[in-house]
Parts: structure tokens; sequence; C-alpha cells
């Protein structure tokens, strides 16, 4: 019977956390909790703003819509049970807590790398390709690939959360981090555990690396392209086109090839706990930051939303 068991008997897992350093968590726990608050007002505002002004209904704000939706959920999934932890003695989380957590963050990432590669394909065909690209990126087009996105987010999380779900634990419920991961579900493990890390680094590389690589490539045409516009007006307009998403994507990726392209037994936890609060806490805060001021779109209908809905200035 011992040898069917697996993680889903555990009933409570142990999150230490920053549990080290127990002097940081009230100050942590403030931190935190504005910077949940600010992501979730800022990246609401751009859904909000790109839905009701008619102006922004483009295929650019329609991924940009989706981001944000995503940094929403990512940080929903991870934060609350964080300043549970951070408030008070307790530092634990249920069993089914535990597995949707990791079910739910492994999909929200998996989906935001393929996501940002379609983003950064939408800016090639708007640059390289201006006169077809309301032809390239048509509606069916990008739903299609939106729901790609999500698509294959979904199955990355469900095979490789799946496989780590069935690893037979050795007994042990700490897990020294402040949410459910999948490496660290996997030390958890009393058997070898090299198959699901191959699946692991399998996996990232197909909904990490690859779309990387098309960002790479992508941006490598826009730069070729950019270099030809002989006017400096039209290569600031392409550079400012291009910065946000540019920025948006270095943040992401720095933190996500700490994360998960490193042997899951690394010894660099303290390391990889702050890179892992910057990607889940810090980056969906200044993901809607860097596109709403360098955008002059968003500020323009941001304004105008305002001046209607709250100062009765509509028509002026």
């Amino acid at each position: 019977m011992m040898g069917r068991v697996n993680v889903s008997s555990t009933e409570v897992f142990i999150l230490l956390g920053l549990s080290t350093r127990p002097s940081l968590e009230p100050v942590l726990f403030i931190l935190v909790s504005i910077f949940y608050m600010v992501s979730t007002v800022g990246n609401s505002v751009i859904i909000l703003v790109s839905c009701m002004d008619v102006r922004l209904h483009t295929t650019m704000y329609f991924f940009l819509t989706n981001l944000s939706f995503l940094d929403i959920s990512l940080t929903t999934s991870i934060v609350p049970q964080l300043l549970v932890n951070l408030w008070g003695p307790q530092k634990t989380i249920s069993c089914g807590g535990c597995v949707a957590q990791f079910y739910i963050s492994h999909w929200l990432g998996a989906t935001e790398c393929v996501l940002l590669a379609i983003m950064s394909y939408d800016r090639y065909a708007a640059i390289c390709r201006p006169l077809h690209y309301t032809v390239i990126m048509h509606s069916q087009l990008c739903i299609g690939l939106a729901f790609a996105s999500w698509l294959a987010g979904l199955i990355t999380s469900m095979v490789g959360s799946t496989l780590t779900m069935l690893l037979p634990p050795c007994g042990n419920n700490h897990i020294n981090h402040f949410f459910c991961d999948m490496p660290l579900i996997m030390q958890l493990a009393y058997v070898d555990t090299s198959l699901n890390e191959i699946e692991m680094y399998l996996a990232s590389f197909s909904v990490a690396v690859l779309p990387l690589g098309l960002i790479l490539v992508s941006y490598g045409h826009i730069a070729q392209a950019v270099l030809k516009i002989r006017s400096a007006e039209g290569r600031r307009k392409a550079f400012n086109t291009c910065s946000s998403h540019v920025a948006v994507i270095s943040l992401f990726y720095r933190s996500i090839i700490f994360m998960y392209l490193q042997p899951a037994k690394s010894t660099s936890h303290e390391q990889g706990k702050f890179i892992a609060l910057f990607y889940t806490v810090v980056t969906p805060v200044l993901n809607p930051v860097i596109y709403t001021l360098r955008n002059k779109d968003v500020k323009r209908a941001l304004s105008q939303i305002l001046l209607e809905n709250c100062c009765g200035f509509a028509g002026k």
C-alpha cells in the first residue's frame, strides 16, 4: 500500500517560506499587500480601458488584455496564501490548496511564455509588414492564437503537474518555499525523479525556450527593419512600439530561466525564493506601469474615461 501512496495522501504541507528570516515577515507582509493591490488595480485598469475605448480594440491591446488577466490570475493563485503565512505563525496549506496552486501557477506561467512570443510576432507584423498587417493579424487568427496559448499552457501543466503529483512522498511535508511549485514537490519524493526532471526540462524547452527563440527571431527582423528607416521620427515611433514589450519580456524571462531551467535539487534556495517573490509579486506590478507610462494611447483613453465617468466632462 505504501508504494501506491502519492502526494495527495498528505493532508497538509508546511510552507517554510521566509521563516529563516522571521524579522522580515512583517515588512514583507506590508510590501506584498501593497504590490498585490497595485498589481490587481493596474492590470484591471488596462483590461477595462482596452474594453471600453473603441480606439484600443486592436490586436496589440487584445493580447495585452490577455496578459493583464494572466498577471491578475497568477498573483491571486499565490499571494493570498503567502499573506496568510506571513501574517501568523501558521505556515500550512491544505493538500488540495497545494495541488491547485502548482497546477494553476504552472498553467498560467506556461501560457504567459507562449503569449509573449505571440505578442512579439504581432509587433513583427506591424513593423516589418505594415501594409499587410490587418490581413495577417485578422481577428480570427488573434482569437485562435490566444486560445492556443492558453491551451498549450494547460496541457503542459496537466502533464507535468500530474506526473509530479503521482510521485510517492518520503513522509516529509515541509516545502522550502512560500508556495507549492513543481521542483519543490519533486524533492519530497523518495524515488528517483530523473524522468520527472527530464519531462520538466522538455516542457520548459517547449513553452519557454522555443517561444524565446521566436521572440529573438522576431526582434532580429524588427531591428533590421528599424535600421532601414531613414527618418529619426520613424525610428523613434518604431522603438516606442516595441520598447514596452521588450521590457516586459526581459523581466519575465530573467525570473523564469532562473526558476525552471536549473536542476530541481539546486542548493540556492534563498536566492530562488527572492527571485520567485520578484516574479510573482513585483513583475505583475511593473507590467501595467511599463505599458501605461510608455503608451500615449492608454494614457489618453484612461484620461478620457476618468473625465467622462468621474468629472462629468463627457463630450468636452
